[in-house]
């Protein structure tokens, strides 16, 4: 389905606090982190070696990846359980800052500042490669508090203030047999699926602290949440942090 595109245009427990804490020893010394966002479809039949990938890169250190099912190819015949329309109108954001003419599936979005075809391994090991060139703006800590409740510490480093931060909670791994669509008779499988996403603020000083339940809106456990700072909509990503709670 690669090519296909479309024209660009929780309730999750959360609670702000103010923070006036030291920045911790982990954000100062860690290594930069890339953010992998993967725009997908259980619909789409050019999706699943890129869903693969995502799987490979949610295995290396210093990635964070992370699966968005959009919504706009569940008509072909398969309405994809994890689509929301939330995670294309992100995608849409990228679209305009990219400069794209429209949306398209597979697409990976490295460090909010290069998209590039989701199945293409080489664009986006390349793309990867040149965001660990750069240095964090901001320090991101997430830490685990008590079972799924989750503590994340966010403090800016080079003049971040007014960035966004934002919370995605996500499934390590689901496997969907199809009945219907390009992919019948298929069995997917997708990794780091995004359930729940939710922006918790802007980076208003230059430390902030938020509390987190790494839950969805009826209380559905999550495998994991991450924490991303971004500049703008469809910016790049400052600094990010990623926690398992099973």
């Amino acid at each position: 389905m690669q090519g296909r595109s479309l024209p660009t245009g929780i309730a999750l427990g959360i609670v702000a606090l103010a923070a006036g804490l030291s920045l911790p020893a982990a954000a100062q010394e860690a290594a930069p982190v890339v953010v992998v966002e993967l725009y997908t479809s259980q619909g789409c039949n050019s999706c699943p070696p890129a869903d693969a990938l995502l799987g490979e890169l949610a295995r290396q250190p210093g990635v964070i990846a992370l699966g968005f099912h959009v919504d706009y190819w569940n008509y072909l015949g398969w309405h994809d359980p994890y689509s929301n329309k939330k995670f294309t109108y992100r995608q849409k954001e990228y679209a305009m800052a990219l400069r794209q003419t429209g949306v398209y599936t597979p697409q990976m979005v490295v460090q909010g500042r290069r998209g590039e075809v989701g199945s293409d391994r080489r664009a986006v090991l390349q793309a990867i490669a040149e965001a660990r060139k750069a240095k964090p703006s901001v320090g991101v800590v997430l830490e685990k508090v008590e079972g799924n409740r989750l503590r994340a510490i966010v403090t800016a480093v080079n003049g971040a203030k007014g960035a966004n931060v934002y919370l995605a909670l996500f499934d390590r791994r689901h496997t969907t047999a199809i009945p219907r669509g390009e992919n019948e008779g298929k069995t997917l499988t997708n990794h780091h699926v995004v359930r729940d996403w939710k922006k918790l603020g802007q980076l208003d000083s230059e430390k902030a602290e938020f509390a987190i339940t790494a839950a969805g809106e009826k209380g559905e456990k999550r495998s994991g949440a991450a924490v991303l700072v971004q500049h703008g909509k469809g910016g790049p990503i400052l600094g990010a942090a990623v926690a398992y709670v099973e």
